[in-house]
This record gives C-alpha cells, structure tokens and sequence, in this order.
C-alpha cells in the first residue's frame, strides 16, 4: 500500500524524528514504544480522546500497565494550569527521566503534553499520536510544544522533537467536519507555498466534499505532510524558510486569540481568516495574482464562513500581531507570496496597510 512504512526522518541538532503514516495501528505503536526502553509508560489525553481514541490502543500489548493523564479539551485549557496538572501526575506516577510520554490527541495535546516531557526532570522521549486532521499535518512534523500564556497563542515552549509521531487516518472517522476543515486549512496554506498544481487541487477537492472522501484526503495528507518535511528540514528552528508556514499565521493567530476572549474558534478557521487578510497584503505588496487570490477568498468564505470584527477591534488585533514570534523590534513581519509557491519571508507591513487588509477582510 501506498501509506505502509512510509517514514520521513528529520536530521536535526535534536533527536532524529520519525514520521510514519501507518495503517497498523497495533504493530505501529507496539514497535515504536518498543525501541523506547523505559521504567514507565503515560498517556496524555484530554476529555475527548479518552472517549474516543484511548479505547483503540488500551488493549495494546504495549499499553499493560499504563497511566493515564487526563486535562480538559479544547484550546482554552492550553494553559500553565493545565501544564502544572501534568507535571503532577507524572510525579504522582512516579515517572523517572527514563519514563515514556505519550500523546493521544489533538494539537493542544501534543503540543501541551510535548512541553510537558520536554522539561519534566530536564526531559523524557515522548511519542506523538495526532488525532485530528489539524495536528497530523501541523503538529506532525517540526518538534514545536508549547502552551498559550498571557492571552497569546503558543506564547511559551521549546524545540524539541518527538522520538516518533504516527499518523493513522482512522482516526479522522471520530471527526466532525469543522475539525477536518480546519485540518484542511493548513493543507490549503501547503498548496499556496508549495506548487499550482497542489493549490488547484485543494480548491477542486473542497467542492466535492470533504467528509464524503477520506480514501483521497489520506494521499493528499501525505502530500502535505511531505511539503512541511522539506522546510522544517532546511530550517529546523525557523531562522529562515521556515516561517513559510507561518503564512496566514500573523493575522490568524491575532484573530485566534482575539476569538479566546470572546467566542473561541478552531485554529485551521484562524487561519483560514488570516489567509484572506494576508492574500490581500499579497497582492498590495508583493504583486500575487489577484485572480488567485479570489479563487482561495472564495473558496475560504464558503466553507469557513467568517469571524465577525468591526473597526473598533482593530487596535486589539494589532496590539496581538505585535506580540508575533517573528516580529523583530516593533516591525509587525509576515510571510508573504508574490505567486503560489513565490515565498517572501520577513516582509514589514505598515499598521496602516494591515487595517486596510482588514477593511477587505470585513468587506469582501
């Protein structure tokens, strides 16, 4: 089969980092914990994947003698509380620097939990397990953890990969559909860095519906996956290329936090919005086609419909794309294109041009 043994290694100053897109499950995880010699074995769940995932692994050989950890679901508990509660029930559990962590969930899962064997006793190998669309193509590849704090996404974390993250696409079948969009909404940003070919794709794909095709999702997730795997390759601590995949990012991750003090919003919708505010910088500042631009536009407004902001919320979003982690002094930078796969890092955008990218945002 097209997904068996398919395995991208990512030579790093860290830990080499294994992504394998399995379809044995069982013989998968029996073998990667496995080659993780370890006095303990935990499991971080949230809320949901305790119901809906935990039950396909617990009878695993690997999985005799388990300790679960369980914290709430949802982004609004990607917290340092959440992350204190962690670290102690893995010392309640008597976890060691030679115990074994891993992360059944989603991308506030691995995210949290990766954070959480990155500093427990200096560090533990950890094992990623992606559930949702979003973190099999986000969370799978990069080695980024971390927690939101002070009211900004992913505010506090390390680099640090996991020793492996297996991605089994059955878990899509728990998923409704706003969660396999806003999966899809990073494999659409993968389209527009990568090549036409691959955006036109996404934007055929979308019209014959997402849900109803799972058997081709599964291709173009690796194809995702892949695209991410090449950057993160070259640039593993995003000194440079890497922060393509922060395109949509700058505007996306204001509106996301933006939307946590008021109506929370998955993430792949944030950065559906900010792809329209950033496509439009696209074309004022880096002459990408606004042809292209409107076919993404339109595509995004009607499978994500939008947030609803007014002026008035623009001095807030400002004020959190200010706190962006690419920004250097008080320079708010995105990550622009001059055409699909055209990427133009470190581009300074005037507040007054970012409004008027909003201006269109409300309007179009």
């Amino acid at each position: 089969m097209y997904f068996m043994n398919f395995i991208l290694i990512l030579h790093r100053e860290m830990e080499p980092q294994r992504v394998i897109i399995s379809e044995n499950l069982c013989q998968t995880l029996n073998e990667a914990v496995a080659e993780c010699p370890h006095d303990r074995l935990l499991v971080l769940v949230d809320e949901t994947t305790q119901q809906c995932c935990l039950p396909v692994i617990s009878d695993f050989e690997c999985m005799q003698g388990v300790q679960v950890i369980t914290i709430g679901a949802t982004d609004t508990n990607k917290t340092l509380d959440s992350l204190s509660h962690v670290w102690s029930e893995m010392q309640r559990f008597g976890a060691t620097r030679h115990s074994l962590m891993i992360n059944l969930g989603g991308g506030m899962v691995t995210d949290l939990g990766g954070f959480a064997a990155s500093t427990f006793k200096r560090g533990i190998p950890y094992i990623n397990i992606p559930t949702t669309l979003l973190s099999m193509v986000d969370a799978s590849v990069g080695g980024k953890t971390g927690i939101n704090f002070g009211g900004l996404k992913n505010e506090i974390g390390v680099f640090n990969n996991a020793r492996c993250v297996i991605l089994d696409t059955t878990f899509l079948q728990t998923l409704d559909a706003e969660n396999i969009l806003s999966g899809y909404a990073e494999m659409l940003k993968h389209g527009l860095i990568s090549n036409e070919k691959s955006w036109a794709e996404l934007l055929n794909f979308g019209e014959l519906g997402v849900l109803g095709e799972l058997g081709e999702l599964r291709t173009m997730l690796a194809d995702s996956v892949a695209v991410k795997q090449r950057i993160v390759t070259e640039d593993p601590t995003e000194k440079g290329i890497r922060k393509a995949l922060n395109l949509g990012h700058t505007a996306g991750h204001a509106f996301e936090s933006f939307a946590l003090e008021h109506q929370p919003i998955l993430h792949g919708y944030a950065v559906a919005y900010g792809l329209i505010t950033e496509l439009y910088l696209c074309c004022v500042k880096t002459g990408f086609p606004q042809d292209k631009m409107r076919q993404t536009v339109n595509f995004i407004k009607e499978h994500y419909g939008k947030m609803t902001i007014t002026c008035d919320d623009y001095p807030r979003l400002l004020e959190l794309m200010h706190h962006d982690k690419k920004n250097e002094g008080n320079d708010i930078n995105f990550t622009l294109l001059g055409d699909i796969g055209d990427i133009r890092i470190n581009q300074n955008v005037s507040e007054e041009d970012i409004k008027e990218a909003l201006d269109f945002y409300r309007e179009c």
